[in-house]
C-alpha cells in the first residue's frame, strides 16, 4: 500500500510538472512597452479568432488612477504606474497646468488583481494632458524601472517593491520637463539603462542598471522629444537610434560615441514614435507631416537621405507606433486615417477612419499589434479589433468594447494607454481601472 501511495504521489507530480511547463512553454511576458522584443509581437498561440457573445471574459478589475503608462506583465505579476490627484487632469490642449498629486508604482497579482506592493511619491505636474505618467514599467530580472511625467526615474525590487535607487532628471542634468512630459520609454541593454534626460550633451544618457551611476551621456538637442531609444542591427554593428527635435543620430551603445547624424526638424517638438527599420531602411516621422526616410549603408554604420515631408503620402505617427510587415508600413496618421505605405516609394495603398470611426477624426488613436497572421487593435473608444491587413486593404474580424473612455482630448473621449498581452490574456487600462480579459480560444 506505501509502495502504491509513493507511486501515485509520484504520478500526480510528474503531471503538475508538465502542466505546469506546458503554461511556461506557451505563455509570454510583456515585460515593457511593445513586448519581449519592443516590436509589437504577440508571440502566444491558442488566442481566438472571434469574440464570444457579450466580449470577452473579465477575469479582474483593480481600481487605479490616471495615466497614459501600459502594464508590463512577468510571471505572476503585473505592474502599471498612475497619478493620484484630487484635481480635474481632463485638460488635453498645448498649454502647461500645473497639478498636484501622487504618482504611484503598482504590482498587483496575474491571477486575481490584488495589489502585492505599491510605492508613491508627490510630484507637481507642470505638463499638457496631465492624466499621468505616460512611460511603461521596464522590468528586468529582479528590478522594475518606471519613469514619471516629471523625469522621475527609480529602480524597485521587483518582488517587494524597495527602492534600490532614484535620479530626478530635470535636476541631475539642468533642464526642464518637455510641454508632454518624459514620455519616452526607458531601454535595458545589458547593464545599462538608456534614457532620454535632456540637458546640455546629455540628450541621452546611460546608467548603471544596478546602481543609477552614469556611464556615459550624450547629445544636445533644443528639447527631449518623446522617442524611445531603440537599437537595431545593420552593417553588422549595434546601433542605438535617437530621435530628437533636431536630428536623427546613430550612436555606440555601449559608449555614446557617434556613428552618424542626420538633421531632423520636428513641427513642436512633436518626434515621438520609434524609429522603425525597414528592411534597409529606416523610417522617422511626426507632427505635420514631418517624415523622413534614411537607407542605411551596409558596409559601415552610415545613413542616406531618401525623401523628405512627402505630404499627403507618408504616414504622420502621433501617438501610435507604426508596424511595417513585408515592405509595406501600416500606422495611423495625425489625420486619424489607417493607412498603409508601401516602401521606400512612400506612396499611400490605401487609407480609412474604419478601425476607429465611419469618418476619420484627428489624432484618432488604436494601438496596433501582430498576433501570427492577423492583428489586434485597441482603439480609443474601449475597444479591441481584431483585423487583417495587406497591401490591398483592412479587413475588419471582430471588435468588442472592454473599457470605458475615461480621458478628454480635442473635445472627445479617448483612452490613450496601450495594452499588454500575456498568458493569453489582455491587460487593459484607463483613468480608473486596470482589467484582465481573457482572450483564450
Amino acid at each position: 500500500m506505501q509502495i502504491r501511495a509513493h507511486a501515485a504521489l509520484a504520478v500526480l507530480i510528474v503531471g503538475l510538472c508538465s502542466t505546469l511547463s506546458s503554461k511556461a512553454s506557451n505563455a509570454d511576458d510583456w515585460p515593457h512597452w511593445m513586448g519581449p522584443d519592443r516590436d509589437n509581437v504577440w508571440k502566444e498561440s491558442g488566442i481566438l479568432d472571434r469574440f464570444p457573445a457579450g466580449g470577452p471574459k473579465v477575469l479582474w478589475r483593480t481600481p487605479i488612477a490616471g495615466g497614459y503608462s501600459g502594464p508590463a506583465v512577468v510571471h505572476d505579476r503585473v505592474y502599471i504606474t498612475d497619478y493620484v490627484t484630487s484635481e480635474n487632469v481632463k485638460v488635453a490642449n498645448f498649454e502647461r497646468k500645473n497639478f498636484t498629486g501622487v504618482e504611484r508604482a503598482l504590482c498587483l497579482d496575474e491571477m486575481s488583481g490584488e495589489v502585492f506592493w505599491k510605492h508613491e511619491h508627490p510630484v507637481k505636474y507642470s505638463i499638457s494632458y496631465p492624466a499621468g505618467p505616460r512611460c511603461t514599467p521596464v522590468v528586468d530580472g529582479d528590478r522594475v524601472y518606471t519613469l514619471g511625467a516629471e523625469g522621475n526615474l527609480m529602480c524597485f525590487a521587483a518582488k517587494t517593491g524597495e527602492v534600490k535607487w532614484s535620479k530626478n532628471l530635470p535636476s541631475a542634468y539642468n533642464t526642464k520637463t518637455a510641454l508632454w512630459g518624459y514620455a519616452a520609454h526607458p531601454l535595458v541593454d545589458g547593464d545599462r539603462l538608456i534614457t532620454l534626460a535632456g540637458g546640455d550633451g546629455s540628450h541621452t544618457i546611460a546608467l548603471d542598471k544596478n546602481t543609477g551611476e552614469e556611464i556615459w551621456r550624450s547629445g544636445t538637442a533644443s528639447e527631449q522629444g518623446y522617442s524611445p531609444p531603440t537599437i537595431i542591427n545593420y552593417a553588422g554593428v549595434r546601433q542605438l537610434i535617437l530621435l530628437s527635435p533636431d536630428f536623427v543620430r546613430s550612436v555606440n551603445p555601449e559608449t555614446g560615441a557617434e556613428y552618424w547624424s542626420v538633421p531632423y526638424e520636428a513641427s513642436n517638438g512633436s518626434i515621438i514614435m520609434s524609429p522603425a527599420l525597414c528592411g534597409a531602411h529606416l523610417y522617422i516621422a511626426g507632427y505635420s507631416q514631418r517624415s523622413l526616410l534614411l537607407k542605411m549603408t551596409s558596409d559601415k554604420p552610415g545613413a542616406e537621405e531618401v525623401w523628405r515631408d512627402k505630404r499627403k503620402n507618408a504616414i504622420s505617427p502621433i501617438n501610435v507606433q507604426p508596424f511595417f510587415d513585408d515592405g509595406v508600413l501600416y500606422g495611423f496618421d495625425q489625420s486619424g486615417d489607417l493607412a498603409a505605405v508601401a516602401l521606400p516609394s512612400g506612396d499611400r495603398l490605401w487609407a480609412t477612419p474604419q478601425p476607429i470611426a465611419k469618418r476619420r477624426v484627428g489624432s484618432g488613436t488604436a494601438f496596433i499589434v501582430k498576433q501570427e497572421d492577423r492583428f489586434w487593435m485597441f482603439t480609443e473608444n474601449g475597444e479591441l479589433v481584431i483585423a487583417e491587413m495587406d497591401k490591398n486593404g483592412f479587413r475588419e474580424l471582430d471588435r468588442a468594447k472592454v473599457i470605458e473612455p475615461s480621458n478628454v482630448a480635442f473635445g472627445r473621449d479617448v483612452v490613450w494607454s496601450m495594452p499588454a498581452f500575456a498568458n493569453k490574456h489582455g491587460y487593459i487600462r484607463n483613468d480608473k481601472e486596470i482589467i484582465c480579459v481573457d482572450l483564450s480560444k
